[in-house]
């Protein structure tokens, strides 16, 4: 069931509640109205029964669902409960008589006390039998709470035992049942977390067996149960003091007032939405005449949970329903109304119902009327927490490179979000090296996102921060986050793996720190030793946690932006989180790779005070037979094995789209794999599969003949003259338009294609029509049969007429991988595996209408496979380049299956 079928049943339920109370309370009596009182009892129930069924035995008031007694088992139960105490009275009390003075008392009356002591058990079990029977659950209550002496005041109840057992939840961990309205969710404790900039470092975990909710705590020693005192936890926690209702942590007046509306707003959890919505509006209205919100000028929690006790109506339909609930004089002039609108409109309100409503990943909510999203692309998820217009997301290349399929994978995810949720990409030049950075390698990275169709929205350059990533290391000195270390690199590392400390990190004064950094910073000699590192854990079991570098001087090489104004730079590891947040990213989608780095990057923002940025982690994308380290591919370039750097066997994304791949299956194919994180070894075969079914529908058709493995067939009763044929550039799509054939007495047939012919066999010559052979030996010839069965004929062959300018020289290129080995190993030598056959070419004649292509067009020679025009015909000396095209397929379909293996 949906949430939305919870929420009517539970509308239904309180409807039915108040039909019958109406019933009741009429004129006509409850003795006139006897029938149609039953009639509604018994609805209610079937209500309840089923909402309860639905949601895991829950019922509509949060507890478990149990059958209620009839008049009949209630008297038995209560007859049960009279007999156990009988006999308990009946056994007690002896013991001061039969003890008392007289030295142990007869036999008889230990006799009677026994007999006494058994039936009352006997009556309590009895009675247990009979309240567990009734649903009642029987026995086993917590003890009454005692007075305490001289105050007349009963002692708070104690804690749950689930406060202090060991939780099944790890910690920081959110569960809560996927299946119950989206008011009875944690959605109070969301926004909180929200609020409190904290709500990444919180899991959310569906469990449909859960009555309610839960927050696994931070130690690891229980849990935290129910929406509020999850919230007011995590306010505690994260210091969020003004959220309830103090402007400092010894409010206590400010803290008393939160109290009284959060628990009013509680109270009315025992009412169905209607009572709810009327109780709130007649108390809320008064107040809010003259403010905003229900306390001060912020958000705070009276506002959250009262907004929760109306059913949290995050969306436009949510709203119409407690409209329609409210009084209609005038709707525009209602207090309540316009904060239900201003609070349902707040983002951390909308995030929270997003992450509310997906916590199963199966499903996201639609806060607007009207408005649609595009299904999800087969193979993608969710963004966690994801608002239409909220999204931003971003593609940080190293200008150091040329993007490869794997940078591909990346950016189109990243694209494909952007666009799905109606936000915006940044492409951001991660600038922060200057050793491997060059302007040749950033201006390619722009050409390639051109190529495979992304258009970023905006573009910037860490660069553009360094003055204010270096405020922020500063600042980091000063509140001794970070300190100056000059540790030679080996001793370094061999620290970092002892979890040794520095000597310079805990005996190190600020002021001495900073003028180490200025050292640093100014490029001389004796600062080139000194680096700025984070003074995290040492003793961490996550080894980017213990004290990495953040800082270091580069003085060997001109910034390719800034020239020499720097001489030290910020890490990437510094660098990232920081512009991440100031550039607005509410998505950061980052490789598994980074899986260690995340806790790093979120403590670098938390220790900031950044708004903190979401991560989503994805697989990279690795392939078979395939290097995808900048430093092996150059190795390639360097050594003069390919051509450069767009070299068709090359994975960068200059090389497939050289090679012949589609935009549109490239986009295809990224998003089939999705973001998931399972890293698997692709074969190139299924690439190239996916690309097939995208250039097949469009690709024309034309045809060509080896230069020199070919044979003549005379057509004899064909013409010298100059004739044609019409025919389908695409047979399937005659949209595309026809082209003409030349036919003539004299064709050209691949060599392959005759092995075993026989006399009076019939073959198609395709485009054409039927020819029936009637000779052989000596050389083919045969006659046009015009009425020939298509169908019938076993070969369908290609051919050119053998006329002057029909045909024109073709190099045909074909290419094979450069790794003979599927999957490299950590310890192999790349150099070890080269494949010294990966290109090959052969030359054919082809049709007369390929003069007409021109560069990057894709076409089909016919049982040849697929082409892409590397270089257009422009003469004899020049001819026509065409790249074979991979289909995916291991063989081909024809006898022509080329010199390398067709892949």
């Amino acid at each position: 069931p949906t949430t939305a079928d919870l929420a009517e049943l539970e509308t239904r339920i309180a409807a039915l509640g108040e039909s019958i109370k109406a019933l009741k309370s009429s004129s006509d009596g409850p003795t006139d109205n006897k029938d149609a009182i039953a009639t509604a009892v018994n609805a209610l129930l079937d209500a309840k029964r089923t909402y309860a069924k639905n949601n895991g035995g829950v019922g509509v008031d949060g507890k478990a669902w149990e059958e209620p007694m009839t008049k009949q088992q209630k008297k038995k139960m209560e007859k049960a409960r009279k007999a156990a105490e009988a006999a308990a009275k009946a056994g007690g009390g002896g013991g001061a008589k039969c003890g008392g003075g007289g030295g142990g008392g007869d036999a008889n009356r230990t006799s009677e006390a026994n007999a006494a002591k058994k039936a009352a058990k006997k009556a309590e079990a009895k009675a247990k039998k009979a309240a567990m029977k009734a649903g009642g659950g029987g026995g086993g209550g917590a003890p009454q709470a005692t007075k305490k002496p001289g105050t007349g005041l009963s002692p708070p109840p104690p804690p749950t035992a689930r406060m202090s057992a060991k939780s099944k939840l790890r910690p920081n961990q959110i569960s809560f049942n996927p299946n119950v309205p989206l008011s009875d969710r944690p959605v109070v404790a969301l926004t909180t977390a929200i609020l409190a900039n904290s709500i990444v470092d919180y899991e959310l975990v569906s469990d449909h067996a859960r009555r309610g909710c839960a927050l696994g705590l931070p130690s690891g020693n229980g849990e935290v149960s129910g929406d509020l005192a999850m919230a007011r936890f995590i306010a505690r926690t994260e210091g969020g003091a003004a959220f309830l209702g103090g402007g400092s942590d010894d409010d206590d007046e400010g803290a008393a007032l939160m109290d009284q509306w959060v628990d009013y707003a509680s109270s009315l959890s025992r009412f169905g939405l209607a009572r709810r919505a009327l109780a709130i509006q007649r108390t809320l209205d008064p107040t809010l005449v003259s403010g905003t919100y229900v306390i001060g000028r912020s958000l705070t929690l009276a506002d959250v949970a009262l907004f929760a006790a109306l059913g949290f109506p995050a969306s436009d339909d949510a709203i119409s329903n407690v409209e329609a609930i409210l009084p209609a004089a005038d709707h525009n002039a209602c207090p309540t109304l316009r904060w239900i609108r201003t609070v349902s409109r707040h983002p951390a309100i909308r995030e929270a119902a997003q992450l509310a409503s997906n916590v199963a990943r199966n499903d996201e909510a639609q806060l607007e009327e009207g408005a649609t999203m595009d299904p999800l692309v087969s193979g993608m998820g969710y963004l966690e927490g994801a608002n239409p217009g909220c999204v931003a997301t971003r593609f940080p290349p190293e200008p150091s490179g040329y993007l490869h399929v794997g940078h591909a994978k990346a950016v189109l995810l990243n694209d494909y979000y952007a666009r799905r949720y109606g936000g915006r990409l940044i492409v951001r030049f991660d600038d922060t090296n200057p050793s491997k950075e060059k302007d040749e390698y950033q201006t390619s990275i722009v050409e390639d996102l051109g190529k495979i169709g992304v258009k970023p929205d905006v573009v910037t350059f860490t660069s553009d921060y360094f003055e204010t990533i270096k405020r922020y290391a500063l600042w980091m000195i000063d509140e001794g986050l970070a300190f100056m270390d000059d540790t030679p690199q080996e001793q370094m590392q061999k620290e970092r793996m002892d979890r040794q400390h520095s000597k310079h990190r805990d005996g190190q004064s600020v002021a001495e720190a900073l003028e180490y950094f200025e050292l640093m910073c100014s490029g001389k000699e004796e600062g080139k030793a000194w680096c700025l590192r984070a003074r995290i854990d040492m003793g961490s079991d996550n080894g980017t946690m213990r004290d990495p570098v953040l800082y270091r001087q580069n003085v060997a090489h001109a910034h390719h932006r800034s020239g020499t104004r720097y001489k030290a730079y910020p890490t990437y590891d510094l660098a990232c989180p920081i512009v991440d947040s100031i550039e607005g990213v509410s998505h950061a989608l980052r490789t598994t790779e980074y899986d260690d780095r995340n806790a790093q990057y979120s403590w670098i923002q938390k220790a900031l005070g950044l708004r903190r940025v979401r991560i989503q982690t994805f697989a990279r994308m690795n392939f078979m037979y395939t290097v995808m380290s900048k430093r092996k591919l150059t190795w390639f370039v360097d050594t003069g094995r390919v051509t450069g750097w767009d070299d068709p066997r090359f994975p960068t994304v200059r090389g497939v789209s050289r090679r012949g791949i589609d935009i549109g299956a490239l986009k295809q194919f990224m998003c089939s794999q999705g973001a998931s994180r399972r890293i698997v070894n692709m074969e190139w075969g299924k690439f190239w599969a996916e690309n097939k079914k995208e250039i097949d529908v469009r690709a024309k058709r034309f045809m060509a003949i080896d230069k020199t493995e070919h044979v003549g067939l005379t057509v004899t009763n064909v013409g010298d003259g100059v004739e044609y044929v019409s025919t389908d550039y695409l047979p399937k799509d005659p949209s595309f338009g026809k082209r003409l054939v030349r036919i003539g007495r004299r064709v050209l047939l691949e060599r392959v294609d005759t092995d075993g012919m026989e006399v009076g066999e019939n073959i198609v010559l395709t485009r054409w029509g039927v020819v029936k052979l009637t000779k052989v030996e000596g050389g083919l010839e045969g006659t046009f049969d015009p009425a020939g069965d298509v169908k019938s004929a076993k070969r369908k062959l290609s051919w050119l007429a053998d006329a002057p300018g029909n045909h024109i020289p073709v190099v045909l290129s074909e290419f094979d991988n450069l790794i003979s080995k599927e999957k490299l190993e950590e310890d192999d030598k790349f150099e070890d595996f080269i494949n010294p056959d990966t290109q090959a070419e052969t030359v054919v004649v082809g049709d007369a209408g390929l003069k007409t292509l021109a560069e990057d067009d894709i076409i089909q020679l016919e049982r040849r496979g697929f082409y892409r025009v590397d270089r257009p015909y422009v003469n004899e000396g020049k001819p026509l380049m065409l790249f074979m095209i991979p289909d995916g397929r291991k063989k081909a379909m024809s006898g022509l299956d080329g010199k390398l293996a067709h892949r």
